[in-house]
């Protein structure tokens, strides 16, 4: 993928990101809608996993089919809402390894810090895919892809459900290797770093923890 940012505006999408937006979904319709909208979002982000082919027999004949080659994908959670685009995902790609980044943001300084880390082996071998369902200021998200890089990951994508203006730029800025796939670019944070107009705490509307 060479766009540092791409969104995906199809009309599935855009209908169910409203129905999560609406204040009045319940916390089940919420999970719900979000297992949805990530498989969606999925598609557009593994559009171009390297294909190699293997040969098969039809009911026909024999041939030469497309398969996807290399290392087992790598998904990463974002602890803990990223948690809520996992299934999603592994419903398309069942054979993906699984790892964690552990952070929540300290509520004064807004800056993340580090809880859980655990990934795959072999990353520097494998596309991995972070996601997280908010990309807000960005501090999260940037630590998220440094701790990533460090346990050798080269190919990295970010898949969220929407991203804020300064937490793009400040991505890009950190990381311009890592290419983000959201469904909404919104208008900006407010002063407590959340996602304007947004959805609220994804998390706690995830969790049903408000």
């Amino acid at each position: 993928m060479s766009e540092h940012l791409t969104v995906v505006d199809h009309p599935l999408v855009q209908h169910k990101l409203t129905l999560m937006r609406d204040k009045g979904t319940s916390t089940a319709g919420f999970r719900r809608l979000l297992h949805e909208i990530t498989q969606l979002l999925a598609y557009e982000v593994t559009r171009d996993m390297p294909l190699t082919t293997t040969t098969i027999e039809t009911p026909m004949e024999e041939m030469e089919s497309p398969i996807l080659a290399g290392k087992k994908l790598a998904l990463v959670s974002i602890l803990r809402a990223g948690n809520g685009m996992l299934d999603g995902v592994l419903e398309l790609i069942p054979s993906a390894r699984v790892g964690f980044v552990g952070l929540y943001r300290d509520e004064e300084t807004l800056q993340p810090v580090q809880y859980y880390f655990k990934v795959p082996k072999n990353m520097n071998d494998r596309l991995v895919i972070a996601v997280d369902p908010m990309l807000a200021t960005g501090n999260s998200s940037v630590a998220a892809i440094d701790l990533l890089k460090e346990a050798g990951a080269t190919d990295i994508r970010f898949l969220c459900l929407l991203a804020a203006p300064e937490g793009v730029a400040r991505m890009k800025e950190a990381h311009p290797d890592v290419s983000i796939v959201t469904a909404s670019l919104d208008r900006e944070l407010n002063e407590k770093g959340y996602i304007m107009p947004g959805l609220g705490d994804a998390g706690d509307r995830m969790f049903g923890t408000k």
